[in-house]
């Protein structure tokens, strides 16, 4: 910590800081309202004292004789004492004093400052930290004959607070008590609230916080309540594909696949969610904060689902080798029985009819289908199929010419998956049929199959949240109809299931 203080103190030193500055402005200002007070009022008060001396008969007698008697002496005591004023004079109108209530005044020269008393007009100010009024005396033919001065000694710099009605000083006592309390009951609150953290520490958490998330390779989401993005890293940005504005905006006004927006917002619940986005497998696992809303974590599968795609593919090739063994197996025993029996002429129709029937197929699909890889596909899955009782056909008018390489394999990625759909769909029995022809600059794939079909009601659902209705039962069933759709979309086809067909459309 060394000489640094705590966010607690400084708070209060600077709340302290404030309080005081308020209290001192508010001080002045009742300052200077009690002056300006204190001129109105007494300033009246005295030029009410000397228009009442000048008025009376005696001062004008006496000042018209030139001669200083007791009896004004005793008139502008009695005003003094009457009005409570700190001095009351009488003087000529060559201002020398002819009577005061102080004595050390006679016959000295008053000093008017800037009055114009003597031109016959009143007049009220400050004078030797006095507050004077001059009156002029007037006789009976309205000549000025002298003046009358009355002052009231004005009060020091705090005496008008301590002596104004509203009790100014005991409100800033006041104030300055509430105040400091404020302080240090914020300053408290404030140390709870930061956890006892200064703030080189919370600026250490945060830059730690920051380069934490920043620097791990998966990707991090923070949503507030209103499921608004309030932090997001580098790597959810990239696996998102979010514009550059993103934090701050709410995620349903991002533009992203709705099954996405299911997940972010907790509407899709579950761990390791799977999502496609922006061609990529991503697992989303999404942890609620009790009244901050909650975080969410992305992690990219798509090199471990295309390591899985091909480990399937070499299943399948296994499977479709194990189940021409074991069809070749069946067919060895057959003939071995039939020579057994010294049936040979139907030994010969056997083998003729096995033989035509595989032939026939191969002949029919080379024909028909131009693209090797395709090709390749469909005399492989015949053989599954047969393994499993279920018969695999063409459509009489299928046709496909020679692709490109990226359009045959997107072609062998929907139409495998679409196949492998109708075998677990048919579950041993029933047919499957592939129709695949060109037609406008499009691939057309259709495989339809005699099981009881999709839903109405479920038809779009399949391929967005078919992985996550089909996993509660069988495994990661569900996830090839969910590819060939994000296939389909990223070459700007479609896919779409109606009943027990499923269509697919591919531009070439």
């Amino acid at each position: 910590m060394g000489g640094r203080r705590s966010l607690a103190r400084q708070l209060l030193v600077w709340q302290l800081v404030v309080v005081i500055c308020l209290l001192c402005a508010v001080g002045v200002l009742s300052i200077v309202q009690a002056g300006s007070n204190f001129r109105i009022t007494e300033g009246r008060r005295m030029l009410s004292v000397a228009e009442s001396v000048a008025a009376k008969l005696l001062v004008r007698t006496e000042l018209n004789s030139r001669q200083q008697r007791d009896a004004l002496n005793a008139e502008v005591e009695t005003a003094r004492s009457l009005s409570g004023a700190s001095s009351v004079t009488v003087a000529d109108r060559d201002r020398t004093v002819r009577a005061s209530t102080d004595p050390d005044q006679l016959d000295t020269q008053l000093d008017i400052g800037t009055s114009n008393a003597l031109s016959g007009r009143s007049w009220v100010g400050s004078i030797g930290g006095s507050l004077v009024a001059h009156v002029p005396v007037i006789d009976n033919s309205q000549r000025v004959i002298g003046m009358v001065a009355a002052a009231q000694q004005e009060p020091g710099f705090f005496e008008g607070v301590f002596d104004s009605s509203d009790n100014a000083l005991r409100l800033l006592g006041i104030a300055l008590v509430i105040g400091v309390t404020g302080s240090l009951l914020l300053a408290r609150r404030v140390k709870n609230q930061t956890l006892g953290l200064e703030p080189h520490e919370i600026t250490a958490l945060v830059e730690n916080r920051e380069a934490l998330l920043h620097g791990i390779k998966e990707g991090v989401v923070g949503l507030d309540p209103g499921n608004r993005i309030i932090l997001v890293n580098d790597p959810a940005r990239s696996l998102l594909a979010l514009p550059t504005d993103a934090v701050g905006r709410p995620v349903v006004d991002l533009g992203l696949d709705s099954r996405l927006v299911d997940v972010l917002t907790g509407r899709s619940e579950g761990a390791d969610q799977i999502v496609l986005a922006e061609g990529k497998v991503l697992t989303l696992n999404r942890m609620p904060i009790e009244g901050a809303g909650a975080v969410v974590t992305l992690r990219d599968r798509t090199e471990l689902m295309t390591l899985q795609d091909e480990l399937n593919a070499s299943k399948h090739a296994t499977d479709t080798l194990r189940a021409q063994a074991h069809e070749f197996s069946n067919r060895l025993h057959t003939i071995s029985g039939l020579l057994e029996l010294e049936e040979y002429e139907e030994v010969r129709g056997y083998v003729h009819r096995i033989s035509s029937a595989q032939d026939e197929w191969r002949t029919e699909v080379s024909t028909r289908i131009g693209d090797p890889a395709v090709a390749a596909l469909l005399i492989a899955k015949a053989s599954l199929a047969a393994e499993r009782g279920v018969g695999l056909r063409m459509a009489p008018d299928s046709s496909l010419p020679r692709t490109d390489e990226l359009l045959s394999t997107d072609l062998v990625t929907v139409l495998g998956n679409l196949v492998d759909n109708a075998l677990d769909a048919l579950n041993g029995s029933g047919w499957i049929e592939v129709d695949v022809r060109v037609v406008d600059g499009e691939v057309r794939v259709v495989v339809r199959d005699s099981g009881p079909g999709v839903a109405p009601e479920i038809a779009e659902e399949v391929f967005r949240h078919g992985f996550t209705t089909k996993a509660a039962s069988h495994g990661q069933r569900g996830l090839g109809l969910a590819l060939i759709r994000q296939t389909c979309l990223r070459r700007g086809g479609s896919v779409q299931v109606s009943g027990a067909v499923f269509t697919a459309v591919l531009p070439l």
